[in-house]
């Protein structure tokens, strides 16, 4: 099947059974691993080896998947936007990277490789941890497409500690990507920080206060003003959200986000350039009656809905 075929293919897929059974994939995307002339590919990451506290979150991609199959029954009208994002978006669940926990010293080759391959097909990327560590292997691949890149990060954790340049440590990856050059420092900002450090290493950082305090609308347009026109790489850590919205979770933190605060400011900032998303750390055996992976589902949905209304633009 040519590329222009598959793309067809993919578009007019649509997912079979009820809410409540069949297939599993995200928003009921077709599972498939040929992607040529797939706009969008949702992998999964399963890989919570450099966790530092609760496991689990390896079990992240399938719980998200799953919660988010009754946004698929109303995708043809999705909230807010009132769109099919699915009309002008080829969209592909490529499953889950294989990943061997027992070589852990394999897993940012492994990743950062398949990652790559994915890219080169001219396929947006959006990734389901996993433990926020994933993220530095896929920040790699994409800088190799796109150069360095301002990083949108929404976290209860700064996840910029020392760090030694070889360690799986899924709160000081970004330090080492800001070192290695993969980061854009200048136009980057963290969202809902509520964990201390000696220093913001250059970043622009919204604490959770500041959102409280200042409000969604001003921090839109902070956001804005710091990232500008660059490329940017959104990764959303659930435990952004306060406990009370997220409390599947490894790491969870009180005086976080609400998820409706998470969604305003993420429908607010869908014109930003970007070129890769993920949304991590969602710990399903911590989680009650799945809000966790409800908000997580509902978050990566939407952002869906935001590059389909761009391309719908352009």
């Amino acid at each position: 099947m040519n590329r222009e075929a598959n793309r067809q293919s993919i578009l007019q897929h649509t997912g079979t059974g009820t809410t409540f059974a069949g297939e599993l994939s995200f928003l009921r995307r077709r599972y498939t691993r040929q992607i040529d002339g797939a706009d969008v590919v949702v992998a999964g990451v399963p890989f919570d080896c450099a966790t530092t506290y609760r496991p689990g979150a390896r079990l992240g991609p399938r719980a998200i998947r799953e919660a988010s199959v009754q946004l698929a029954e109303i995708v043809e009208r999705s909230f807010p936007l009132g769109i099919n994002p699915f009309e002008s978006l080829a969209v592909a669940d490529y499953g889950d990277l294989v990943l061997d926990s027992g070589y852990p010293h394999l897993i940012v080759d492994t990743v950062e490789k398949i990652a790559l391959e994915i890219l080169e097909k001219d396929a947006f990327m959006i990734s389901l941890g996993g433990d926020h560590f994933v993220t530095y292997p896929l920040l790699k691949a994409h800088h190799q497409v796109h150069g360095p890149m301002a990083l949108v990060h929404f976290d209860a954790h700064v996840d910029t500690w020392p760090d030694d340049g070889e360690r799986l440590d899924h709160g000081s990856m970004f330090l080492r990507a800001k070192n290695e050059g993969i980061i854009d420092v200048e136009h980057s900002v963290q969202i809902g920080i509520r964990s201390f450090s000696e220093s913001d290493h250059g970043f622009t950082v919204l604490d959770a206060p500041a959102v409280h305090r200042d409000g969604t609308t001003q921090v839109i347009e902070r956001i804005h003003d710091v990232v500008g026109s660059a490329p940017a790489y959104l990764t959303f850590d659930i435990d952004c959200l306060d406990p009370a919205f997220a409390p599947g979770t490894g790491t969870p933190v009180a005086g976080g986000l609400t998820t409706a605060q998470a969604l305003e400011i993420i429908r607010g900032i869908g014109n930003l350039n970007y070129v890769g998303m993920d949304m991590v750390e969602v710990a399903p055996a911590y989680d009650h009656a799945e809000i966790t992976a409800i908000a997580a589902a509902t978050i990566v949905h939407d952002f869906i809905c935001l590059l389909a209304e761009k391309k719908r633009a352009n």
